[in-house]
This record gives C-alpha cells, structure tokens and sequence, in this order.
C-alpha cells in the first residue's frame, strides 16, 4: 500500500508513529470512557442486536466482527459480552500491543484499512469507532469498498466520528507530545455518500451536541450492506 502523502509529509507513517506515542495515554485515560456512556452503549448495543439477528436469520453461529480501528482494545469486552465475536485491526503496532495486554486472549493484528486481512464476506459486521475520520479524500472510495468487500451481504457497519465541514485539520500538536496528524470532520451527508457508493444503506444515523472538554458534535451512523 502506498502511504498518502500531504504537503509533502508520509501522512500514513504520521499517523501511525503519532499513534504509538497515544497508545499508553489512550490505555490510562480512555480505558472506562464506554462505561460513562450510555448513549456511544445504546448504539453498540443496537449494532450487535442487528448483526446478531442477521446472523440468525441465516442460521449461522455467533457473529463475529472486525473493530477496524480498535485502537487499545477498549470496546472489545462489551462486544463479546453481547456475543459477539471480535478481530481487532490497528495501524500502529503500539496499539495493537497495548490491546493485546488489556484484552487478553482478543485477536488483534496491525493493518491498513485500505488493506483488510479478510476474504469476501467473512465478517458479520464492522465497527468503525472514531477511524474513518483519518482518510483522506482519495483514500476514501477504496476504504469503503474493502469495507463492502469483507462484509458479507446483509450485515453492518457501526461508526462515530468528529462532526464537522469536511475540511482537513491537524490532530494531536496540542497535546505537547511532539504528534501530529490529519485529520477531517467529516459532515453527515460525506459519510452517507461514501457507504451508498460502496454498496450499503444507512439503516441509522444520530448526534449529539458537544461535551463541555470537546470541540465539536459527535455523530453516530450504522450502515447495513446490501443483501444482494
């Protein structure tokens, strides 16, 4: 995979190292953020309620689904308590060590999202929490589409992401860690074109204003492939 490049900076190479340095941090500060909301709970809850009855109206076993993303592992205890299977992908090898430590036992590999290590329609569904926010514009069509590619017919994409005008910011040089990275606030209309594009309905989409210690609203958008 050729990484994106931006103003003549490796942007995947960016991202990534900047990552590593967030993995550690991530672990200490982000650890039980899901079990202090119950909305972000709500909408897994209502992502694995559908990719499970996908499951069972094909009279397949448990689902399972790619955390494309995962980060530090941290959603993957309240997706296997709801049943559902997990495969953990990162871009930054740190992130993929930390959750390997935190979630004992979750099976976690460092990948490219542009680049799944899946074969067609082997994933139930995909989670998507706060990742799609880093491609850039040209990345997008093919992202998607192996989104589309590695999730079976009838099943589901949950994600979250930063609410905004779609331009290109830059991430983490506030942070006094000596990181930064691109990144875009994507709008509600972006993220619907780019899953239809590929093939997927949205079958929900939701916001919420933002926290007093955030910049911008939050969305929230679960997409279902089509069963065709």
């Amino acid at each position: 995979m050729t990484p994106t490049t931006s103003g003549g900076r490796d942007a995947t190479t960016e991202l990534r190292q900047a990552h590593d340095v967030l993995a550690e941090p991530y672990a200490e500060r982000l650890a039980t953020l899901l079990d202090e909301m119950p909305l972000e709970r709500g909408i897994l809850a209502a992502f694995c309620d559908l990719v499970r009855e996908a499951a069972d109206a094909r009279g397949a076993g448990a689902p399972t689904v790619g955390d494309v993303g995962c980060g530090t592992g941290r959603l993957a205890a309240y997706l296997l308590n709801r049943g559902i299977g997990v495969r953990g992908l990162d871009l930054s090898p740190e992130m993929v060590r930390v959750a390997r430590r935190e979630q004992p036992g979750l099976d976690v590999q460092v990948c490219d999202l542009r680049a799944l290590p899946f074969g067609d329609g082997e994933l139930d569904g995909a989670i998507c929490w706060y990742s799609l926010m880093y491609l850039s514009p040209q990345d997008r069509p093919g992202a998607f589409a192996e989104l589309a590619r590695v999730v079976r017919h009838g099943g589901y994409v949950a994600t979250a992401w930063k609410v905004g005008d779609d331009s290109a910011r830059r991430g983490g040089e506030s942070l006094g860690l000596g990181i930064g990275f691109d990144i875009w606030w994507l709008s509600q209309g972006e993220l619907t074109r780019r899953f239809e594009e590929a093939g997927f309905a949205v079958a929900f989409w939701g916001g919420r204003p933002a926290d007093p210690v955030e910049q911008q609203p939050q969305g929230y958008l679960i997409a279902r492939r089509s069963s065709i």
